[in-house]
């Protein structure tokens, strides 16, 4: 049976044990906080309520991809021992990292002619992306082959679907996503932002609610508009979030009394320090399987 080990990145924002039980490997991107370079390292080198903590005290994080050298290391220990590498990126609609992971094939390739490394576009990011590998284990584990498994990825991707709303919009003005005045009135009437990631996996803001309870209820409404069967989904659910943890219980409360036939409890993520550097505290998502993202 061919021999082949699934593979992402640390923005897949799942935990530690996550990985291990699905026996998937993930490598790091990077961040520099205050100076000090960091692995987006699942919270080890900062736990994640420190890290969040530091934001909004007024730290602006700036976040690199994996490189090129890192990823060659990185399968290279797995290609000499004879296993294949189907690797599954962040979006490319989000991140560059694919690129990276390109031509780092590319050098591999040549290196080893008899291994094979396959490298899918997730068009997916945070919790999303782990829903994403979650479904890829579950169909390796049914006994697909590497080829099978890239084929049903690429079918499959664009039915994820990523929900996010933010309740704090002073990352996003510090990052040029918004203007100051708007970051200022939209904290100071409590509008959030709801956005998605559409089908070529960018995030993109569909509307502004104002009032957190009105776009926790509104995060759901939609669920049950896009999510698969309807109320008779027994598929999988994930959420994240960025130091609101209370903010993403309230939903997953609502997405039990609309789905009541999941797979298993949803679990409840933290949005790791690279996505998190981006959306600041403050952020919850919630991922599902949905129909088609067309637009």
């Amino acid at each position: 049976m061919q021999k082949y080990q699934l593979t992402c990145c640390s923005t897949a924002d799942v935990t530690e044990e996550f990985y291990k039980s699905r026996d998937i490997d993930y490598i790091c991107f990077h961040f520099n906080l205050d100076g000090v370079e960091y692995a987006d390292d699942l919270g080890k080198s900062i736990p994640f309520d420190r890290f969040y903590k530091m934001i909004a005290d007024g730290a602006m994080p700036v976040t690199s991809q994996v490189g090129t050298g890192e990823y060659v290391e990185f399968w290279e220990s797995y290609l000499m021992k004879g296993i294949d590498i189907l690797h599954v990126t962040l979006s490319s609609g989000i991140s560059g990292t694919i690129n990276s992971a390109m031509a780092a094939k590319e050098l591999l390739d040549e290196k080893y002619p008899d291994r094979k490394i396959m490298v899918l576009d997730s068009l997916a990011a945070s919790s999303g992306y782990g829903l994403f590998m979650d479904y890829l284990a579950d169909k390796r584990d049914e006994g697909m082959s590497m080829e099978e498994l890239y084929e049903w990825g690429m079918a499959n991707r664009l039915y994820v679907h990523h929900w996010f709303f933010s309740t704090d919009l002073t990352s996003y003005y510090r990052g040029g996503r918004i203007s100051r005045t708007s970051a200022a009135v939209g904290n100071l009437l409590g509008i959030c932002p709801l956005m998605n990631v559409n089908d070529e996996g960018k995030l993109i803001p569909r509307r502004n609610i104002r009032s957190k309870k009105r776009v926790i209820s509104e995060i759901v409404k939609v669920m049950a508009a896009h999510v698969q069967d309807g109320a008779e989904y027994s598929g999988k659910c994930m959420l994240s979030q960025s130091a609101c943890i209370e903010d993403a219980e309230a939903v997953v409360q609502k997405v039990e009394e609309i789905c009541p036939k999941l797979k298993g409890k949803i679990i409840i993520n933290s949005i790791g320090t690279v996505i998190g550097s981006h959306t600041g505290p403050g952020t919850v998502a919630l991922f599902f399987m949905g129909d088609k993202r067309t637009a």
